[in-house]
This record gives C-alpha cells, sequence and structure tokens, in this order.
C-alpha cells in the first residue's frame, strides 16, 4: 500500500479520499475547511496542516480542487517544491484544458509522473467508487496512475497526452447537457399530450429516443428509482457544477474554432435555471423550467 496526499475535500472529494483509505492505503487529507478534513480523518485518512505537509514524502498525490486557478496555485506554490520527483500526481479536477497541458507539462519537466484525470459519475459514483476517469498524460504516467485511480472508479480511460483528460471531460458533460435537456422536453412534451410518464420511459428506454439521460438519470419522479428526481432534484450532480462545465466548453469551442450550437444553447438555458434559483439543484431539475413548474425560491 501507498502514502497519498489528497487535497480538495469537496462533495466529490470526500468520498474519493474515503475509498483510497479504505483500499488500504495511507492517506492524508487537507482541505481549507477544517470539517472537511474532519469527515476525512472519520473515513480513515490522517490530517495535515497543509497541502505541503500532505505531499511531502507521499507516493502519491490526487488533487479535487474548483478551477484551474486553484489547481495552478497549489501546484506552484506548494506541492511542485515539497513533493519528491518521481512521485505519481493525478489532478481529478475539471478544469481548462490550458491549464491542464501548462500544469502537466511543468510537472513532467520537473521530474513527476502527471495526469490530468477528471471524472464523471457525479456525487453517488464517487462515494461508491464507480466514478470514470478520463485520463490524459504520458503513457508510463497512466501506467503508475491507473492502479490509484482505480481504487475510486469503475472505469480508467487512457485520452491521450496531456489536457486530453479535460478535453473529454468537457465534451462529454456538453453531450449530457444537451441530452438531458432533450430528455426532459421529451417528457414535457408527453405530458402535454396525455402520455403516461412510465409508458413514455418503457417504450423511449428501448427505442431509439434511448439515452444515459433516459435510463440512468431518469429527469421525472418515478421511472428509475435512483435518479434525482425521486429525491426533489437534491445533487447529484449540481446546476453550478454542470454551467460550469459548459462555461469551459464554450472557451474551449471558441479557442478552437469549433461550431456548437447546441452546446451554446444549453449554456443559455442552464444560465437561465441558475439565475432563477437553481443553482443547487440537481442538473436534471431543469425539467421543471421546461415544464414551467419551477418557482424561484
Amino acid at each position: 500500500m501507498a502514502t497519498i496526499a489528497f487535497i480538495g475535500l469537496g462533495n466529490m472529494g470526500s468520498g474519493m479520499c474515503a475509498n483510497l483509505a479504505k483500499a488500504g492505503h495511507d492517506v492524508r487529507a487537507f482541505d481549507l475547511s477544517a470539517d472537511a478534513v474532519q469527515r476525512a480523518v472519520s473515513n480513515g485518512a490522517s490530517a495535515a496542516t497543509s497541502a505541503a505537509e500532505a505531499v511531502s514524502g507521499a507516493d502519491a498525490i490526487v488533487t479535487m480542487l474548483p478551477a484551474g486557478k486553484h489547481v495552478r496555485a497549489v501546484y506552484e506554490g506548494e506541492i511542485f517544491d515539497a513533493a519528491a520527483a518521481g512521485t505519481v500526481i493525478m489532478d481529478c479536477s475539471t478544469i481548462d484544458v490550458a491549464t491542464a497541458k501548462s500544469v502537466g507539462e511543468a510537472a513532467t519537466a520537473k521530474g513527476f509522473h502527471f495526469v490530468d484525470a477528471p471524472v464523471s459519475g457525479g456525487v453517488a459514483a464517487a462515494d461508491a467508487g464507480t466514478l470514470t476517469f478520463m485520463v490524459g498524460g504520458p503513457e508510463a504516467a497512466f501506467a503508475k496512475a491507473e492502479p490509484f485511480l482505480s481504487n475510486m472508479g469503475k472505469a480508467v480511460i487512457h485520452a491521450g497526452d496531456a489536457g486530453t483528460g479535460q478535453a473529454a471531460k468537457i465534451c462529454n458533460n456538453m453531450l449530457l447537457a444537451i441530452t438531458m435537456i432533450g430528455t426532459c422536453e421529451a417528457f414535457a412534451l408527453a405530458d402535454k399530450l396525455g402520455l403516461d410518464r412510465q409508458n413514455f420511459f418503457d417504450i423511449s428506454s428501448k427505442a431509439s429516443g434511448q439515452s444515459w439521460s433516459m435510463t440512468s438519470y431518469c429527469p421525472v419522479p418515478g421511472p428509475v428509482e435512483t435518479s434525482p428526481a425521486n429525491r426533489d432534484y437534491k445533487p447529484g450532480f449540481a446546476t453550478a457544477m454542470m454551467l460550469k462545465d459548459l462555461k469551459l466548453a464554450m472557451d474551449s469551442a471558441a479557442a478552437a474554432g469549433a461550431s456548437t450550437p447546441l452546446g451554446a444553447q444549453a449554456e443559455a438555458l442552464y444560465a437561465m435555471f441558475d439565475n432563477l434559483g437553481g443553482r443547487e439543484a440537481d442538473f436534471s431539475g431543469i425539467f421543471k423550467l421546461i415544464d414551467g413548474s419551477w418557482k424561484a425560491n
């Protein structure tokens, strides 16, 4: 078993850290929130007083941070100076591709084995250890990171060179946002046409309209017991997080000269939902905006 530094213990990082400890690793946890650190300790980790203390002498490092500016600050301000060359580093944050590439290249130049490894699956998958990791970085770094990522997920997929993990994540989540909106519109129309929701689900889930948004994360109560729709749209994956990913996708599309008209429309709809009080609701809660039943808090 290895000594692992885990930095960033938010809704996702908390479950990921716990699963590394459950796998038998010696996990040193750090977060700016003392409560988050205490939760990690209760789940088998030990507390560190700083990121630098956590990474000193560690075999591997995992970071799960809010945005690119936080990733750059922690790596350039603490990790690169305190960690030993040859350490395996996995940044599981969802950030912009340019920052992921820049930090990855700097880490490699300093002798670290670095991968960008954003995740898909939401809080439930983080807690259950069933995340999907999309991994960018050199083959050798991926080979060293894969065993640790496998302790936290069900699928660990190498996307390519540095930054491609982030590219895969933002493309995937743009697609998810689009299919969720389409699924919500279809259910709203089915309601207006007098079609029973369960009957529509039974048909569409086995027909050409089938998607993950329909069969795994159905946006209306009833058909899929585990979906947030059956918990009054408690996340899950919050609207604020989906909007963040859509903004990253649109920024990347602009930089690459890619045409993403549906992605732009999805961003606009989620921005509207966010502004109307849906920020903390699950992103599938946009169904209530589409069918007209959303009431802002």
